[in-house]
């Protein structure tokens, strides 16, 4: 104590990793986007169901390294083992820097995360589109058909379109803005030709609701609020109509990323539109495919294709 070594661990003693996980979800996961905060909750069951009895202070490395184990065993994949403890880690990191828990250090940090699978090299070429886009006109409701072409179009995040407010479009402009995204920092969107189309067609529908400002919605919850309108089932159906089941929505902003870049805009550029903060992120999401490229190369090499004899 004189040395100031001494760290109170009365209060991490007492708290249950449980009650820690449910104040961190009310305090913290709210601050993040709808997407990341909604992923939280599901995530933190796992950790509550294995880990939730133990105090702060009895989690050790140990537990946590049997808890990877044990979610291995039950057949959770590598990326959600690493999100989860993910999860926990920030639990920790919160409850020593801002809530002042008496916890000596973050054990997470002494646990060596599964290795990360190889980045999905899926893409969704020009036929598959349509016969996706197809199976999603069968739906009466417009409003998967115009979620699903704005995400190839804009290279949106799934959460950030069915979050999207119409104060958020500038029609004039033809750009978008959102304020809160994954990574924590907003960012403005340009519309393509098509992508103004869709916008229209979305904000000038004759059966639109008064009363929400939201561009996608759902039918009213019991508090007579509306939430955004919810794909999962509408898109799974569509998709194995088209048979695309191996299709993820996410591959609809990864193929949006790849064909702005085979379109000849920088890397500065597409980070602007699709908001990765890095450029080891960005390569990650982005596959090209070499005989598009082909032309482009000529061209910039100044080299001319030789007639066939």
């Amino acid at each position: 104590m004189v040395r100031g070594a001494y760290i109170d661990r009365n209060d991490a003693e007492r708290l249950l990793l449980a009650d820690a996980l449910d104040r961190y979800l009310k305090e913290i996961s709210p601050r993040k986007a709808v997407e990341t905060a909604r992923s939280e909750v599901s995530r933190s069951r796992h950790l509550v169901r294995e880990l939730g009895k133990f105090s702060l202070v009895a989690i050790t490395p140990d537990k946590i390294y049997r808890y990877r184990m044990s979610r291995e065993k039950a057949g959770a994949s590598a990326n959600q083992i690493r999100l989860e403890m993910s999860l926990l880690s920030h639990l920790f990191t919160t409850a020593i820097q801002d809530w002042h828990m008496g916890v000596p250090f973050n054990p997470v940090l002494n646990v060596k995360k599964p290795s990360p699978k190889k980045a999905k090299e899926r893409r969704v070429s020009l036929e598959e589109q349509e016969r996706l886009l197809n199976a999603c006109r069968e739906n009466p409701n417009p409003m998967l058909t115009w979620i699903v072409e704005i995400a190839i179009e804009t290279a949106m995040r799934r959460g950030e379109i069915l979050t999207l407010e119409r104060s958020q479009i500038d029609m004039k402009k033809r750009t978008i803005f959102l304020e809160m995204t994954k990574n924590g920092s907003s960012r403005m969107v340009p519309m393509t030709a098509r992508a103004t189309e869709i916008f229209s067609e979305a904000l000038n529908w004759e059966v639109r609701v008064l009363g929400s400002d939201l561009l996608f919605y759902g039918e009213p919850g019991r508090d007579g609020k509306r939430r955004p309108y919810t794909i999962n089932r509408v898109w799974n159906t569509a998709r194995s109509r088209a048979g695309l089941g191996d299709v993820r929505f996410h591959d609809l902003r990864h193929e949006a990323t790849s064909r702005m870049v085979e379109s000849g805009m920088s890397d500065q550029q597409v980070s602007a539109i699709n908001g990765h903060k890095s450029m080891q992120m960005l390569k990650r999401y982005t596959h090209l495919r070499a005989a598009d490229l082909v032309a482009v190369l000529d061209s910039r090499m100044g080299i001319a294709v030789a007639p066939s004899a």
